[in-house]
Formats: structure tokens, sequence, C-alpha cells
């Protein structure tokens, strides 16, 4: 037998697999379907490395484990292509963002193909083709329609380096000033004109639906945080000697007496109407300084800075007068922007209050120094004294709406989307704005509106993107009314939000129209995606929006679920040799390149999941990698063995854990443990030096989804089958096999091992006892000693103490 050329083996199957097209999926209904999904990677210049192959080869082994069981599996690959990093190359190169982005997906691509990934490429898709933002356009103009997607002037994050709207979490701090994670530019806030989506009007089905899906707890408990529901009630307090007002929103309706103070968000519309004039700078200076905080700055500040705004406002229930402060720790877009400050009964107004000198009432009864948020007994609380939280509330909200002051309201954390970017990489808004100012949607037949190709993509210098520099593009006649088309694009979150259905209506030839009825039966055909893997990253991002488009798509009939991925797993990170992030700064970034080179794809993925449970982070280790190398090349020496036609009945036991063990660990993505089971089962083989024919198959339709190419050689050239594993059976395991009927008993003499035997399980003390005694080399250990008591532990060990 010749030694096991990797790569020349593992190149013929990815040749054969790829231009054979053996992984295209059926669109059939004549068996159960299985959609197993990859979290699609942005094409970097960088290529992919070891911790995209680590999930990758995770749904690989799924996608083939499941197709073996006789699923019909949905399984396929495509590019998260816009977006602001290929914008910034494009700008600092003055190349199309096109040429390479393009370049690097075909990188990418062959880095896929060459890991032994099985891929129905035939599906594959970029967000940046044109014929798939086309729909990602429709889309929008259905959000449109229904009142979904809406102009708004927003505050935003606006960074004048990179001439864009920047979302949170694209932007960092340095010395208490937002600066843009790429480039390190300033960011100030700043109201523009942006088309928003209106995610607020789905937050209550987004956290009703977190109950029927199978995600990790933690993941979606940050969903629900997110989201942030809220209940309370809603209360207007009139401002003193004037005509103005303002609502405030509270979940503790039931303090509103021990309320002294109130404040308003330096972004709230009243602020500057109701200053006096002797605060009047202090208070516009003040709002100056907020528009360098980020929003998670300002609430985690302790500082709990703020300043008087000269104005008091007349509390609804006890009619007294309260001071109108403005503090930057009130955000504008939770409740109204307006709080209540009740400093004896919440920790933030307590905290300001010291700072400030401001007044503290207790209504509450408690023993505590602090301010006391529990449940207690209130007093100095006029219609509410004697009742407990739950109740004083209740009594406050029918207070309120008999006197018309207030209502009961829930409110939430979520905020909307803004959805315009200021660049010029990204899907461009399907819209008109014609001489006054009116939108107009594009018809359908007039998408995709493409892109035009430019040569200078740098930003406009009027806020504006780049697109306001393409002339031709933007000017456009309307019956001879004059237009101008959106300069603004879509977010890169725009074309991840559906992408999981673009795979099912996409083909060799094109896309399927997701309005045609044709779309419809496909998509109710593969959806919901059975199983989805990646990070954690995306929890409040990609995987938020994705649920609300899927619910909007829901409620226009295109699709039958509301619910677009049943279940998710996040796997962990593969961290540095040095147990640190992986990053070109520290040196430390593994290439899958170099070790399918060095060490080919089957050992790489056999290593990857062995390396430890799927969801924990983990070091890499080349010594490790090393092992997982040596384990194959252990199997190929395996079957040197001679292979007997018919079962070896040594191996009958172990080999029928082996199919149960890998079998249930499959299907808890357990891969680290149904290798090490693996791994026994070889040991056996290696004992026995022997392994009969249908032994030998099985073992490699096990192994074959981890290790696709050695399997698929050993099963051809060596077991000389004409069948491919990738198409065969999943192999059954026996209930009675499972259990071994004889075991080896252990027999000492005064501690000593003398002997070994064979023996049916569980046979009585007293006939193991007998046995042991009248073993040969046992006697001649116990010539001349009489016995002084026997130990014997079942089905293991019998002890003889004699002297």
């Amino acid at each position: 037998m010749t030694w096991y050329d990797f790569k020349t083996i593992e190149a013929s199957w990815q040749k054969h697999w790829y231009d054979n097209k053996l992984f295209k999926t059926q669109d059939s209904d004549f068996k159960d379907k299985y959609y197993v999904l990859d979290m699609f990677p942005y094409p970097s210049s960088s290529g992919l490395h070891v911790g995209h192959i680590e999930g990758y080869t995770a749904t690989d082994i799924i996608s083939r484990f499941k197709r073996m069981q006789g699923k019909n599996v949905l399984h396929p690959m495509g590019w998260d292509a816009f977006g602001l990093p290929a914008e910034q190359y494009a700008l600092s190169t003055g190349q199309d963002p096109r040429t390479f982005t393009y370049q690097n997906i075909s990188t990418f691509k062959r880095q896929i193909i060459q890991s032994g990934k099985g891929v129905d490429w035939d599906r594959e898709l970029a967000t940046a083709d044109p014929s798939y933002y086309k729909w990602t356009q429709w889309i929008f103009k259905k959000m449109v329609e229904k009142g979904l997607a809406v102009l708004k002037d927003v505050e935003v994050n606006w960074c004048e380096g990179l001439g864009t709207v920047l979302a949170n979490d694209e932007i960092e701090l340095e010395d208490g000033r937002m600066v843009s994670e790429r480039g390190k530019y300033p960011v100030v806030k700043k109201a523009m004109r942006q088309w928003v989506l209106r995610i607020t009007a789905y937050a209550d089905r987004l956290l009703e639906g977190l109950d029927t899906l199978d995600w990790p707890e933690h993941l979606k408990e940050m969903q629900r945080n997110w989201i942030g529901k809220s209940k309370g009630a809603m209360m207007t307090f009139k401002v003193a000697d004037g005509h103005a007002s303002f609502d405030v929103f509270t979940t503790r309706p039931d303090t509103i007496y021990g309320a002294t103070y109130c404040v308003l968000a330096p972004e709230h519309p009243l602020v500057l109407d109701i200053t006096s004039e002797d605060e009047y700078q202090d208070v516009k200076a003040y709002i100056e300084r907020t528009k360098q905080k980020s929003d998670m700055d300002r609430a985690t500040d302790k500082s709990k800075t703020g300043v008087f705004t000269g104005a008091f406002a007349i509390n609804p229930l006890n009619q007294k007068r309260v001071p109108v402060w403005v503090a930057d720790y009130v955000l504008p877009h939770y409740g109204t922007g307006a709080v209540m400050a009740v400093p004896a009964h919440d920790e933030r107004d307590f905290e300001f209050a010291q700072m400030h000198g401001l007044d503290l009432i207790e209504v509450v009864m408690s023993d505590d120094d602090g301010p006391f948020v529990g449940d207690g007994i209130h007093f100095n609380s006029g219609i509410i004294d004697g009742l407990r939280n739950e109740d004083a509330k209740a009594k406050i909200i029918r207070y309120l709406e008999e006197t018309k002051q207030g209502y009961a309201h829930n409110t939430y954390k979520l905020r909307d989307w803004v959805f315009s970017r200021q660049r010029y990489w990204g899907e461009p808004f399907p819209v008109i704005f014609d001489e006054y100012d009116n939108i107009h949607l594009l018809d359908d037949e007039e998408l995709p509106l493409e892109l035009p190709i430019l040569k200078n993509i740098r930003p406009s210098g009027t806020g504006e993107s780049p697109l306001a520099n393409a002339r031709e593009w933007l000017h456009v006649d309307l019956d001879g009314v004059k237009g101008r088309r959106d300069t603004n694009t879509m977010p890169q979150l725009a074309g991840s939000s559906w992408y999981f259905m673009g795979y099912i209506l996409k083909n060799h030839l094109d896309m399927i129209p997701l309005n045609a009825e044709e779309a419809k039966k496909a998509l109710d055909r593969w959806l919901p995606v059975d199983l989805y893997v990646g990070g954690t990253e995306h929890a409040v991002g990609h995987l938020l929006y994705s649920r609300f488009w899927t619910k909007f798509l829901f409620d226009i009939g295109l699709v039958t679920v509301e619910e677009p991925f049943k279940k998710l797993f996040n796997q962990g990170m593969i961290l540095g040799s040095d147990h640190s992030k992986m990053s070109k700064s520290r040196g430390n970034v593994v290439n899958p390149d170099d070790v399918i080179k060095h060490y080919g794809a089957d050992a790489l993925r056999l290593y990857e999941m062995f390396m430890g449970p799927l969801d924990s982070e983990k070091p890499w280790s080349t010594e490790s990698l090393n092992g997982s190398k040596k384990f194959l090349d252990r199997v190929w020496r395996m079957f040197e063995f001679p292979v007997v036609p018919s079962s070896v009945t040594d191996l009958e036991t172990v080999y029928h854990q082996t199919v149960k063990k890998v079998t249930d660990d499959f299907e808890k993505l357990a891969f680290n443990t149904a290798i090490s089971q693996l791994m026994i089962f070889v040991n056996e083989v290696y004992k026995q030096q022997k392994i009969g024919k249908a032994q030998a198959i099985g073992f490699l339709k096990l192994l074959n989804p981890i290790c696709p190419h050695i399997t698929e050689e050993i099963n051809k050239r060596i077991l000389k089958q004409h069948e491919e594993l990738i198409y065969s059976d999943w192999p059954d395991y026996d209930e009675e096999k499972l259990i071994i009927d004889e075991v080896e008993i252990v027999v000492q003499v005064n501690g000593k091992v003398r002997a070994k035997f064979k023996a049916s399980r569980g046979l009585e003390k007293s006939v193991l006892e007998e046995m042991a005694r009248h073993h040969e080399n046992v006697i001649r250990h116990l010539e001349g000693m009489t016995i002084r008591k026997v130990i014997i532990i079942p089905d293991k060990l019998v002890n003889i103490v004699a002297n």
C-alpha cells in the first residue's frame, strides 16, 4: 500500500466534487429538507483565517451527515460584499471596489473549496450582485409603501473624515471623545435627513418570537435586553409660568410624590425654549459638549454632569414646583427624552442629586441609607399612602387617566433603524425626489437601480455620499419635472437581512423573482433555516434585523414563517498560540492555506473539531495539529490489515458503540467527543489486526463528514466500492450489541496481579471467587497459605488476602 499523498488525493476529490456538482440541492419534496447555513463572510483582502474554517467545517459535517441520513440538504455559500472597509480600501488605493471585492471573492471561494467544504455553488451570490440587490431595493420599496420606511431628521454619528454616518459599533472612545473605529477620525452628533426603518413597530413580536427559538439562552437574553421593554406610565409635566409642557415616561409612577426635579436630554426640542436668559449660554455650551459623547459613554459616565435650565415644572399629583435640569445621562431615544427624578428611590437620580445638591424626599418605607428601589409601603404619597408598589402604580395610573394627565404605557430601548449611509459602495435607494421634494418610487421594471461607475469615489464634501458627484446618474427628468436621486446608499446589513432567502431563489441561471409564485413555493419548502452557525457578535445586529425583515415579508404574504433561523449555534473563537485573539498586529494569525499545504485539509478539519467543544475558545497548537495528521496516517495504515468478509466478532461491540456515539454527538455538534470514539475504534482494530468489510465501510462513513478526502479515497481505492460515501446511507447500530456480554476479571493475591480471565457479565460473587481460586497461577501463589479474606468487585476484580 502506498503512502498517503494527501496533496494529490485532496485536489483530485475537490475537482471531482466541483466539476460534477455533487452537492447540488434538488428542489424536491420527496425527502425531508435540511437547511444548514453559515454566516457568510465579508470578502476582505486578507482571505479566510482558521477561525472561519472552524465554523465552515462544523456546518459541512452536519450537511454531509444529514445527507447520508436521507435528508434533502441545502448548504450554500455567498458573500457580504458591500460595506465601508471596501470603500476605504478603494479610497486609499484608487481602485474600483468592484474589482478587488470580486477578486477577494475568488480567493475566498478557492480557500473554501480547498478546505473540502461541500457547497451548492449554483446558489452562490454576493450582496453586490445587481441581480440580488434588485430585490433588496424591491423589499425597501414595499417598506416605504407600508409606512415602515420613512424619512426623518435624525441625530446621527457623523464622521467628517470618512464622510459618512457610523453605527454605534463602528465608534470607539479616545480621551472621552468619539472616533471612528476605522481611521480614528473624530465623530460628532449631527442631525441629517435619513431613511429610517420602523423596527420598533415589531418590538413586541420580536420579543415574543424569542420564546419559540432553539438559540443559546444568553443570546436570546441579549436581544431581550436590546429591545428593552419597560412597562409604566406616561405623564405630562407643565412648565411653570408658561404654556409649554413635556411628557415623561416612568416605570415607577408610584414614586411621583418623591419627584424633586426633572431632567431633559440635551437633544430634547424644548430645552432652549424654556431655558432662562441667565442660564442660556451655559445650557447651549453643555449641549455642544454632549455632541462629542457616545450614547454608551453617556449611559455609563459616573460623573453625572448637568446644568440647570432656570425653568420649573409642575408635579401633576401634588402641584409642587420642581426645577428642570438638562443632563446627558438622559438619552433622547429612550422614553421621551425627559425623566422625573426621584433621588430617594433611583440610583442614577440619587447620584445626580448628591452631585448637584438637589432635594431628596422618601416615599417608600425602608431602613436603607441609600436609595431604596424595592417593594414597600408608601407614605408621604397622598392618594397611595399605605399601598405597596404594584397596587400604588395601578392607582396612580387610574388617577392620571381619569384626570387626563397620563396613561399606562410601554416603552423600549430599541430604536428605529437608521438606514441611510453617506457611502458609495452600497445599494442605491430606488427613489427620486422631485423639485418640490415629493418622493417617487422607481417602478419594478426600473430595478435594479445600479451604482454608476465613478473614477473618484471620495466624499462629496457636502455631507452627501460620493454619488453626489455622479451628475448624469443623479439628475433625472420626471415627465418634465426635475428630479434627483437619493445620494445615500443602504447599510451593509441590508443585504444580509435576507440573503438566506436569496440562496433559495438563486440558481445557475439567475434569481427567481421574489414576488413570483414560484418563489413563494421555494421559500415555503426551505424556510426556516434548520441550523445556523456563527459568532455572537451579530446578536443585536444581523440576527435581529433578519428576524425583522422575515416578519415583514410574512406580513405581506411572501413567506409563511415568522422566524428565519430555527436553531442557532455560536462557535467559539480560535485564539493564537499565545492565547490572545488572532490579529496581524500580534503576528499570531494562522493562514489555512499554509496549514493545508503542509498537513492537508482533512488534518486541519480534524484538528479544529478535536480542539475542544465547538462553542468554547481554544488556543492554536501546531503540535496538536501534528497529532491529527498522525491519526490520519494511522487510519490509512489501518487498511493494510486484512479486510475480511464477515464482521470481526471482537470488534462488534466497540463498532456499534462507535456508531451510536458518533451519531448522538453529531446531533449535538459535539465533534470532539465523536472523534475520541473514532480513535478508540481505530485502536481496537490495531489490537485485532483485521477488520470486517461492513465494519470498515461503516467506519469510513462515520469519519467521512469530518475527513471526506481520505475516506473517499480508501473507500474507492482499497475497498473497491463504486458508491461514493457522500450519498451512501448513514450506518445503523444494534442496541443489543452495545452491551459487552463478556468481561475481564483481574485476580490479585495480596494486592499483586496473579491472573486474568474472561467471564460472563453479572456472575455471582461466589462463582467469581470459585473461578479465581481454581486458576492455575493463583493456586501456585496460594500454596502453603491460608485464605483470610476475599474482596470481590463484580465484573472487575477478585482480591485474595492470605498468609
